[in-house]
């Protein structure tokens, strides 16, 4: 692949000292489009010169207040030569080319240096494409790190559309008028308005970034072959076959037409613009083929070819990091590589660029997935069941385009209902957690997760993260492609219920009476069984039905049709389908091994396709009973009100990042803090340990028993005698000064360490834990459940993402299933629950602020009618992980 000046530009310097590498950022026009963000460099010099020449005279007007068609010598090196501390400088590349500069320099003041005048410029033919609040974004991001907290900006009353930049970022910016010019000020702290503002911003640019690649004018398939059977020649098929509404431009060096369509050396040579292009060649000509691409101006990529960082080596990651630079430092979008394609069924689009041999007919069901053979048994069985797909992407290695993304177009899109989406990996967990949850309040999110690895390798505890995570975010979890489906027609065909009460209607016993144990089994309540036995008429379904509807004790009815003869089984849909009309009610069916969305029981639209009012059957009953239960759970979850982040009293944020700064300087790689340490950290967030001394001798530890008040507790330190079932380390409820001398002598003898620790009895409860920690799928997660090693065996653990939210701290306490301990059992009383959400909550608060928390366990925690006392902590700290979802917008 060509080596652009953008490359060059994008890399020079990086291994300077004090060069912020991490600012580095492709970043998303409100267009759609991407555009490349770094900090500037010397070597832009003669680029900046170029930049500001090609400004319009208006342009250079408002940025400098009067004309300044060339830049001096001096002012040149002002714009380059930065020490990306108090002077930063961001550009904005696209093809090489600098299409926007953004600055800030520290005002030496009394206020300690503060403050920032900002200030920027972006080029006249990228303007209206909000470059200028990605400008804004990143240099808030920059001053923040740099200790800057406001920004001052001088802009002529004029310039309307940098006062508009400004107004719209939701800063709160004081403003006060000096003849033309307007002073403007504010605060870059990110407020909830502000965050609110660029979380709208990234919705709608990623949503946009989806449908440029759904939605093209036109496409060139390129490697489009003569010959049957190729990968080129399959997908130029389906293109055609699918009536895709634009030109189709297949690319072959060797033929002159394919398929009777006229063909194109290279994608150079088509004479119109080029949208997409569907890209099946080989790996090794993958560079010539995207130098074309980049010429030809083509806005996104469809990479079916495979041989990339599937391949699990150095040489296959490397050459997918390079196609994916090449594609952003040009604007576009990747969808792959090793990608099965896209589809839109949409009849103004008509788009089917995928190698998959059956596309299912238009419907309301959007899919996702990153396995391309398993796509194609997805769209497979979709089409089998009669499942009607808006849309479908296929990310293959989900190098650029991920789900994230796509969700982020479905939440938008009016034409997609329910949500499928087959995931193997999670790019950006914290972020797919957010947008599957507002997703979700409006449209059902079915998710199975598959891994690369077998998932007999994966751990309970894993999987039970997996489930309550997808839980807490209203996304409904399955465990198969079945399952899927099972779920899928269900909810794109059938209102929700309003309840867990059901009503079986069949026409034997032995299957009605499965399907009322595989409901009560599933949490559903089935409140009747009407048994119309062998001799049942299409009439007497008919009016089990209409009572079912009418009936307030019900909010189902599952149906069961079986025939004990060859009959007319028409008749009994016709009768089914006709006496569920209009219901508020979901009606499902186990109709005579029908399976899906057949025929006999859709409700068909002017265009032939099954509408809403349509009635699911299942192979058999327990099927049926499943997804009902499922979608059941989904619909409790979806009339919750919506719970916020609260932020707990008393948290000191500045002191905790000022106290974790100061260790971290001394150990930059991270460590485990003392058990001091941990004590002053907790206690800015309002979370104290039960208060103890440390001790190193046995007059030490009488006079600190005598300062903390009996009865205390004795502990010997190390992990080793931390969380022992026999309670060797401790020495518990010591009444006088010769109990506790005889104590620490013990601990301190079978430890082998003289440092023991005396601390207050706390009131007797039930021992608890709650801990934090980084898992590789989701992020950071916290985890709560019943103390001891017997807790520990049996992995009876809840957990939830963070940040949590008011609801989901009290769903984590309640959440274990030994939970109901802590409401009083046998002759116990209620402990305090409202004290553990609360700890909780300042948990949360506390890794969300400081990032550089890695690992906090809070074991035991006794809880009690009194409260939630915190007997021990321990703190690890370290560099945080990239947490790009909290920062200015960017790609992963």
């Amino acid at each position: 692949m060509s080596d652009t000046r953008a490359d060059v530009t994008a890399h020079a310097g990086t291994d300077r000292p004090g060069f912020p590498q991490h600012w580095l950022a492709d970043v998303l026009a409100s267009d759609g489009g991407v555009v490349h963000l770094r900090p500037i460099l010397p070597e832009d010099a003669e680029a900046i010169v170029k930049f500001h020449t090609e400004l319009s005279d208006r342009s250079r007007y408002l940025r400098y207040f009067g004309p300044h068609p060339r830049l001096s010598d001096r002012e040149v090196q002002h714009e380059v030569v930065v020490d990306h501390r108090n002077r930063v400088a961001l550009v904005l590349v696209l093809g090489g080319e600098i299409i926007g500069v953004g600055r800030y320099e520290r005002i030496m003041d009394d206020q300690g240096s503060r403050s920032a005048e900002v200030a920027f410029v972006v080029s006249d033919s990228h303007q209206s494409r909000g470059l200028g609040s990605i400008l804004l974004e990143h240099l808030a991001g920059a001053a923040a790190e740099n200790g800057i907290e406001t920004f001052i900006a001088e802009v002529l009353a004029e310039n309307r559309g940098m006062i508009m930049v400004f107004r719209e970022a939701g800063y709160q910016i004081k403003r006060s008028l000096d003849g033309s010019v307007m002073h403007l000020e504010f605060a870059i702290d990110p407020t909830d308005a502000l965050l609110t503002v660029r979380e709208s911003r990234e919705r709608a640019s990623e949503a946009r970034s989806v449908r440029n690649l759904l939605a093209p004018r036109s496409v060139a398939v390129i490697g489009a072959s003569a010959t049957t059977g190729k990968v080129g020649r399959a997908v130029l098929d389906n293109l055609l076959a699918a009536g895709f509404t634009g030109p189709v431009f297949p690319v072959n060096a060797n033929n002159a037409s394919v398929r009777g369509v006229r063909a194109y050396a290279t994608v150079r040579d088509i004479p119109d613009d080029v949208d997409l292009a569907v890209i099946a060649v080989p790996p090794d000509a993958i560079g010539g083929v995207l130098d074309d691409c980049l010429a030809k101006g083509v806005k996104g990529l469809v990479v079916l070819t495979a041989g990339f960082a599937e391949l699990g080596t150095p040489v296959g990651v490397e050459a997918e990091q390079n196609l994916i630079h090449e594609a952003r430092g040009h604007g576009m979008r990747v969808v792959g590589p090793s990608a099965l394609g896209i589809a839109n069924n949409d009849p103004a689009v008509s788009l089917n660029a995928t190698l998959a041999n059956v596309l299912p007919a238009r419907g309301r069901i959007g899919f996702f997935c990153q396995s391309g053979p398993l796509g194609a048994t997805i769209l497979a069985e979709a089409a089998q069941r009669g499942v009607g797909v808006s849309t479908f992407v296929s990310a293959g290695n989900r190098a650029d385009v991920s789900g994230n993304d796509v969700l982020q177009y479905w939440d938008a899109d009016p034409d997609t209902d329910v949500v499928l989406l087959y995931i193997e990996s999670f790019g950006n967990p914290r972020k797919f957690s957010r947008i599957g949850r507002r997703l979700a309040r409006t449209k059902p999110v079915v998710v199975v997760s598959g891994g690369r690895e077998p998932r007999a390798a994966a751990s309970s505890a894993r999987l039970r993260v997996q489930r309550d995570l997808f839980a807490e975010s209203g996304m409904i979890q399955v465990e198969s492609i079945i399952g899927l489906f099972d779920c899928a027609v269900l909810l794109g065909y059938q209102p929700l219920p309003a309840g867990p009460r059901v009503v079986v209607i069949g026409n034997t016993a032995a299957l009605c009476r499965m399907a009322v144990d595989a409901a009560e089994a599933d949490g559903l309540d089935p409140v009747d069984v009407v048994n119309l036995g062998p001799e049942g008429t299409p009439d007497d379904y008919a009016s089990a039905i209409a009572a079912a509807v009418s009936d307030d004790r019900i909010d189902a009815a599952l149906v069961i049709f079986s025939p004990p003869l060859v009959i007319d089984a028409d008749r009994f849909a016709t009768a089914i389908k006709q006496a569920s009309a209009g219901s508020p009610k979901p009606i499902l069916t186990s109709f005579a091994g029908l399976s899906g969305m057949p025929d006999a029981l859709a409700v068909l639209d002017e265009a032939g396709v099954p509408t809403k009012g349509s009635i699911p059957s299942y192979l058999d009953p327990l099927r049926a009973a499943g997804a009902l239960a499922r979608v059941r759970r989904y619909a409790d979850w979806r009339s919750r009100p919506v719970s916020n982040v609260v932020r707990p009293d008393g948290v000191d944020t500045e002191n905790a990042r000022a106290l974790v700064a100061d260790w971290l300087t001394a150990a930059p790689e991270g460590r485990w803090l003392d058990d001091l340490e941990a004590v002053h950290l907790l206690a800015c967030f309002g979370i104290q340990i039960v208060e103890f001394r440390e001790v190193n001798s046995a007059a030490e530890a009488v006079a600190a028993a005598e300062e903390l008040g009996y009865p205390v507790a004795a502990k010997a330190t190390g992990e080793m005698w931390r969380r022992r079932i026999d309670l060797d380390g401790v020495r518990l409820d010591l009444t006088s000064p010769e109990s506790v001398e005889v104590g620490y002598t013990d601990l301190a003898t079978i430890s082998g360490h003289s440092l023991v620790h005396v601390q207050t009895m706390a009131a007797k409860g039930i021992g608890c834990t709650l801990s934090v920690g980084d898992d590789p799928a989701f992020g950071s997660v916290i985890a709560f459940g019943l103390s001891g090693v017997i807790m520990d065996l049996l992995d009876d653990r809840a957990y939830r993402a963070l940040p949590l939210t008011q609801e989901s701290a009290k769903e984590l306490i309640d959440s274990p299933r030994t939970a109901p301990l802590l409401d009083g059992h046998g002759h116990t009383a209620p402990v305090d629950k409202g004290a553990l959400v609360d700890l909780a909550s300042r948990i949360s608060a506390m890794c969300d602020d400081i990032p550089d928390v890695r690992q906090l366990i809070c074991e035991p925690v006794l809880a009690s009618a009194a409260g939630a006392g915190v007997i021990y902590a321990r703190v690890r700290i370290g560099p945080e992980t990239t947490r790009v979802d909290l920062g200015p917008r960017r790609l992963r």
